[in-house]
C-alpha cells in the first residue's frame, strides 16, 4: 500500500459503512442476554420501500452485535451462525426445541432443510449470453434456489469480487463497458463506458482502484463510483494484470510487444517496459518472493520480476505454448500448464528454478487451489487432475496426480472462452466447484471422494466461469457481524442463532409478511400430472409431467425453469425439463440400479417448489 494512503482509505471505508447504515431501514430487531453476554440481532431492509415489517423475497442485511452486559463493550472474535426455519403452526419454540434445531442445522443433516442458511455460500455463474446466474446451491438437498438472473449489456469477459464480497465488477467487451454489481441485491449499481474491447478486470490489493484492460492498455477507475482516474497505454495484445502486495505497482503484459509494463500506482503512470520474452500472457505474484512471474506463450520462458526494484531476477525455460501460471498458498511453489504439450511445470520461487514437471491429460488450461490440493482443468478431457501440495518441491520427483470426472464433456470446452476461473474453491469447504459449459451444469467435488457429490443445471445456459460468494456472518467491526440475504416467502419462522464464543443459543420468532405487489401477480394454481415410462436398469427412462391450469384445464406452456429430480437410495440426477406440446415437460435419465425412485418437480416461475409428485420402479 502506498505510504500515506491507509488513513484516508480507512476513513472512506468508515464513511461508506456509516452511509450504508443511514440509508437502510431496520424492520426487525431482537435482543437476548445469556450469562454476561448481550446479543442483538436485526434485519435492515436494503430497498427504500415503505413498511415497518420484513416482507417476502426482499433483500435484507442481517446484523448480529455482541457486547459485554456489564461494560457494554464489544466482544470480538466470534463465529455466529444463523438459520431461518419455517414453522407450520406458528407456535412458540421452546429452549429445548431450539437447541435441537440448531444442533441439526449445525451438523448439516439432510433432514434439516432450512429456508435460509447463513453458514454457506452463493454460486455465481458467467453465462454465454448477457446474464449471470446466482443460486443457492443446496447440494445436500438435491436442488437449487435461483436467487437472481442478472442482466448485462453484453456477454461478460472477466470479473473481480471485492474482499468483503459486496461488489462484483464485470467487463463486457462487445459493449465496451464495465458494470458494478451490488451482491446484496444482485442489481447493477454502476457502469463505466467507452472501454474498447474491455477485457481482464483486476482489483489492486487495497481495493482503491479497479483496473480494466482494453485494446491499447489499461483503464483505471475508483471502486466506489467507477470514476475514471487514468487511461494508460502499454503495448499490443491481450493484456493480463498483476499487482505488488502493497499496491505500489501494477504490471501489464503486452503479448504483441514482448514486454511487461510496470505502472506506478501512486502516480498512475508507466515507469518501465521490461522485455520478458515472446508473447507474455499470464502472470502470478508471489508474496514470499516479492516478485511477479510471467509465462511466455511464444518461447515457453518464465520470467521473474522484482516487484520493488522492477528488475528481472531470473529466466526459466520450459516449452513453447506455456499458459496459465499460478502460485499455491504460501507463495513458494507455482504451477504452470502448457496446453500444447500437455505438461505441468513446478517452479520454486526460493531458487527460481523449474524443479518438477509431468504429463497431464489433453489441453490443461486452468489451475485452481484449495488448502491441500491443486486442481487442473482440461480442454480435451472430462478429468480434473488433483495434485497434493505437500508433494511439491522435491527436484526431479515424479508428480503424483489423481483425478475425478467433471461431467460428460470436457469442462474447458466452451463456445465463448473467458480468462475467468472455471474451477474455484467452495467457500468454507475442502472442495471445488467446476463449471461445465457443454453440460450446462456445475459440479461440486469434495476432496477425498471418487466422484462429484452433487451438481446442478444452469437453467439451460452455458456456465463459462464460476464464483463462490461467502454468505457467512462476517465481522465488519469489533463484535459486529453482517451478511446479506433474500427472505423467503411469507409465513411464520424461527430465526435460529448460534454463537460459539461466548456460547449463545437462541431462537427468535420472525413473521415475514406477504408483499401485496407479489400477491397480485402470483401464478395461478396448477395441476401436475406425471407421465412416466420407466426403462430397465441402465436404460433410458422418460420422466414427464403435464402442467395445466387448475381452474380451466388449459395447458401451461412456456415455463423456462421446470426442473425434474429423480432420487434413489444412493443415486440421483436432476435436469431442466424440455418443454413439449400440450403443457408437457420431460427429461430422460438412464437409472443405473433397479429399485424404487422418488420423482420431484419444481417450477419457481410458476409457483411450484420442489415436491415429490410420483414414484418410479426400475426393474
Amino acid at each position: 500500500m502506498t505510504p500515506g494512503r491507509l488513513p484516508h482509505l480507512r476513513l472512506a471505508a468508515a464513511l461508506a459503512f456509516a452511509c450504508a447504515a443511514a440509508h437502510s431501514q431496520t424492520v426487525y430487531t431482537r435482543t437476548v442476554k445469556e450469562g454476561g453476554t448481550v446479543v442483538q440481532l436485526s434485519l435492515d431492509r436494503l430497498s427504500k420501500e415503505p413498511g415497518d415489517a420484513p416482507r417476502e423475497f426482499e433483500d435484507v442485511t442481517v446484523q448480529v452485535k455482541v457486547t459485554d452486559a456489564a461494560s457494554g463493550s464489544a466482544i470480538p472474535g466470534g463465529s455466529p451462525a444463523a438459520w431461518l426455519d419455517r414453522k407450520a403452526d406458528g407456535a412458540k419454540t421452546t429452549a429445548e426445541q431450539c437447541a435441537g434445531k440448531i444442533k441439526r442445522f449445525a451438523e448439516g443433516s439432510t433432514f434439516s432443510r432450512t429456508e435460509m442458511d447463513l453458514t454457506s455460500f452463493y454460486v455465481v455463474l458467467m453465462n454465454q449470453d448477457a446474464t449471470l446466474t446466482v443460486v443457492d446451491p443446496r447440494f445436500g438437498y438435491g436442488d437449487t434456489r435461483l436467487l437472481a438472473m442478472v442482466a448485462l449489456d453484453a456477454p461478460a469477459e472477466d470479473w473481480a469480487l471485492t474482499a468483503d464480497g459486496r461488489r462484483l465488477y464485470v467487463s463486457m467487451p462487445t459493449a465496451n463497458g464495465l458494470a458494478a454489481i451490488d451482491t446484496a441485491t444482485w442489481k447493477v449499481a454502476g457502469k463505466a463506458s467507452e472501454i474498447p474491447t474491455a477485457g481482464r478486470v483486476a482489483l489492486q490489493p487495497d481495493e482503491a482502484y479497479v483496473w480494466v484492460a482494453y485494446d491499447a492498455g489499461v483503464a483505471v477507475f475508483t471502486t466506489k463510483d467507477l470514476k475514471q482516474v487514468a487511461r494508460i497505454a502499454t503495448g499490443r495484445g491481450y493484456h493480463h494484470i498483476a499487482f505488488s502486495a502493497n499496491s505500489s505497482f501494477a504490471f501489464v503484459t503486452n503479448p504483441g510487444s514482448g514486454t511487461v509494463s510496470a505502472i506506478d500506482v501512486r502516480k498512475l503512470a508507466k515507469v518501465r517496459d521490461l522485455a520478458v520474452g515472446a508473447q507474455p500472457t499470464w502472470m502470478a505474484y508471489s508474496d514470499l518472493a516479492k516478485a511477479v512471474y510471467v509465462s511466455n506463450e511464444g518461447d515457453g520462458r518464465v520470467t521473474a520480476i522484482d516487484a520493488s526494484t522492477l528488475n528481472v531476477l531470473a529466466k526459466m525455460e520450459t516449452a513453447p505454448g506455456l499458459g496459465q501460471i499460478r502460485f499455491a498458498p504460501g507463495g513458494r511453489h507455482a504451477l504452470a500448464v502448457n496446453p500444447v504439450n500437455d505438461h505441468v511445470y513446478v517452479i520454486d520461487a526460493a531458487s527460481n528454478r523449474v524443479v518438477q514437471q509431468g504429463k497431464l491429460e489433453k489441453g490443461p488450461d486452468r489451475i485452481a487451489f484449495t488448502n491441500k490440493q491443486a486442481h487442473i482443468r482440461h480442454r480435451g478431457s472430462d478429468a480434473v487432475l488433483m495434485i497434493a501440495l505437500d508433494g511439491l518441491g522435491t527436484e526431479g520427483a515424479e508428480i503424483a496426480a489423481a483425478d475425478f470426472p467433471a461431467g460428460r464433456n470436457a469442462p474447458g470446452d466452451m463456445s465463448l472462452p473467458t480468462p475467468a476461473d472455471g474451477i474455484v474453491q467452495a467457500s468454507g469447504e475442502n472442495g471445488v466447484l467446476v463449471a461445465n459449459p457443454r453440460d450446462k451444469s456445475v459440479y461440486f467435488y469434495m476432496e477425498g471422494m471418487a466422484a462429484p457429490m452433487g451438481n446442478f443445471s444452469n437453467y439451460g445456459r452455458e456456465p463459462r466461469a464460476v464464483l463462490s460468494v461467502d454468505r457467512n456472518l462476517r465481522e465488519r467491526a469489533p463484535g459486529v457481524y453482517e451478511t446479506s440475504a433474500k427472505l423467503p416467502g411469507s409465513g411464520s419462522y424461527d430465526l435460529a442463532l448460534l454463537l460459539d464464543r461466548p456460547r449463545v443459543v437462541a431462537c427468535f420468532d420472525l413473521a415475514v409478511a406477504p408483499d401485496p405487489a407479489i400477491s397480485a401477480k402470483k401464478a395461478p394454481k396448477l395441476k401436475v400430472e406425471p407421465r412416466i415410462t420407466a426403462g430397465g436398469a441402465g436404460e433410458p427412462s422418460r420422466i414427464a409431467f403435464r402442467l395445466t391450469l387448475a381452474e380451466t384445464g388449459q395447458p401451461e406452456s412456456g415455463a423456462p425453469d421446470v426442473m425434474i429430480l429423480v432420487a434413489g437410495p444412493v443415486w440421483q440426477r436432476r435436469a431442466v425439463a424440455t418443454p413439449q406440446a400440450d403443457g408437457i415437460y420431460s427429461v430422460e435419465f438412464a437409472v443405473p440400479e433397479p429399485g424404487m425412485y422418488s420423482v420431484f418437480l419444481s417450477a419457481p416461475s410458476r409457483g411450484l417448489a420442489y415436491a415429490p409428485y410420483a414414484t418410479m420402479r426400475v426393474k
